[in-house]
């Protein structure tokens, strides 16, 4: 504030010189200092707004660096525990699990080392967790994608269907078929709004109209971030980040 009262100061002084002065070379001279004085005082303004935006992109980087890390941290969890699952559900399968019968995860009853072949057990918490392990190897993506497809067909009331359509949203996303992508991330909010996948699954709906240039419409969903998932403090602070640079 106090530079915004110097520069305009600034500004009415030399014009008011002059004025007075008679428009003499030496008063244009200073009143082109003081338009200069302006312009570089509005740049400065300019690039501190490219630095909030910079900043809230790196803080945006960071939190799915973090998510990757869990992730993999977790895949290498279920790996150590001999049948390639945890002994006890995952942050991921508890999600949509409270009301499973039972406490331990079942190996599934395919041993195959990838999914080309795969095809379900009956036993829709094996198989979550089965093709949840191959969620990061990348060489394996499109046999993820068309896995928990089958899955979904399988399955159609199992409770990891919030689950299932977040993943084949980031799976889909890393595609970049973000129109697909953005599909499933509404799918999770439209009918498993209580889900703890819900509030990051808005969030990336409102990336994907930012990354088409809609920036209207990306601003109004970042705000329903903020108002329908308050509890989600990570997910709130990158929306309200992301709304202060539109």
């Amino acid at each position: 504030m106090y530079k915004k009262i110097l520069t305009l100061s600034l500004f009415l002084l030399f014009a008011g010189y002059g004025c007075v002065a008679g428009g003499s070379d030496v008063d244009r001279t200073i009143q082109a200092q003081g338009q200069m004085i302006i312009q570089n005082q509005q740049k400065i303004s300019d690039l501190q707004s490219d630095l909030d935006i910079l900043r809230g992109q790196l803080e945006e980087t960071k939190y799915q660096l973090n998510q990757t890390i869990e992730r993999q941290k977790m895949i290498f969890q279920q790996l150590n525990n001999g049948a390639g699952f945890s002994v006890t559900p995952s942050a991921a399968t508890q999600e949509e699990s409270s009301d499973s019968t039972s406490n331990t995860d079942a190996a599934p009853s395919s041993s195959s080392s990838n999914l080309s072949n795969w095809s379900t057990s009956g036993d829709d918490k094996a198989d979550y967790n089965f093709v949840l392990q191959y969620i990061n190897d990348d060489k394996q993506t499109d046999d993820v994608i068309a896995a928990f497809k089958n899955y979904l067909k399988a399955y159609p009331k199992t409770n990891y269907r919030a689950n299932v359509n977040y993943w084949l949203g980031q799976l889909c996303y890393k595609k970049g078929n973000k129109d697909e992508a953005s599909s499933y991330y509404a799918t999770v909010v439209k009918n498993f709004p209580s889900s703890p996948k819900a509030a990051d699954s808005l969030y990336k709906v409102g990336l994907i109209l930012l990354d088409k240039g809609d920036k209207k419409n990306a601003k109004t969903v970042f705000q329903q971030v903020v108002n329908k998932y308050p509890k989600d403090k990570k997910t709130v602070e990158l929306a309200n980040k992301k709304i202060a640079s539109l």
